[in-house]
C-alpha cells in the first residue's frame, strides 16, 4: 500500500461525501472520502493525514499533455523496474519518496518503461482513502 503524509488543505462537501485536497511532498492530492467534518471529526484544514492507494491503482504516463480527468497527477522518476510475465512492479521516486506501480507488462513493453525514465503517475480521486494522521 502506498503512503503520502499530508496536511489537509480543503474540504468540499455535499450530502455524505467529501472531496478532500491534501498537500504533500510538494503536491496537492485530492481524496474522495464517504463523510464529513461532522462525523469524521479530522476532515478540516490544518489536520495531518495519510493519503493511502493501492500499487494497483496507479497508473503510469510517459509525456502526457493536455487535459484529464485524474485528479491526482504526479512528476516521477522510475527508480526500479522488476518485469513479470503478466505484470510488472515499477518503483517511481517523488520527491525522495517511493510510490509503487502495479501495470501490465505489455503497458511496460509499449510505453518502453526503463530505469530512469520521467513519468508521471495518476491515481482516480475515488481511489484514494484517508487515514487519520501521518503515521
Amino acid at each position: 500500500m502506498n503512503r503520502l503524509p499530508g496536511i489537509i488543505a480543503a474540504v468540499e462537501t455535499s450530502g455524505h461525501l467529501s472531496l478532500v485536497d491534501v498537500d504533500a511532498d510538494g503536491g496537492r492530492f485530492t481524496a474522495a472520502a464517504v463523510g464529513t467534518a461532522e462525523n469524521l471529526g479530522y476532515l478540516q484544514p490544518g489536520k495531518a493525514v495519510t493519503l493511502l492507494f493501492k500499487e494497483t491503482e496507479v497508473s503510469l504516463a510517459k509525456q502526457l499533455s493536455g487535459m484529464i480527468s485524474l485528479r491526482n497527477r504526479f512528476p516521477s522518476r522510475i527508480k526500479a523496474l522488476e518485469r513479470g510475465n503478466i505484470l510488472s512492479k515499477i518503483t517511481l521516486d517523488y520527491h525522495g519518496r517511493e510510490i509503487v506501480s502495479v501495470i501490465t507488462t505489455r503497458s511496460v513493453q509499449r510505453l518502453e518503461l526503463k530505469i530512469g525514465d520521467a513519468v508521471e503517475g495518476l491515481v482516480k480521486a475515488n481511489e484514494m482513502t484517508l487515514m487519520h494522521g501521518d503515521r
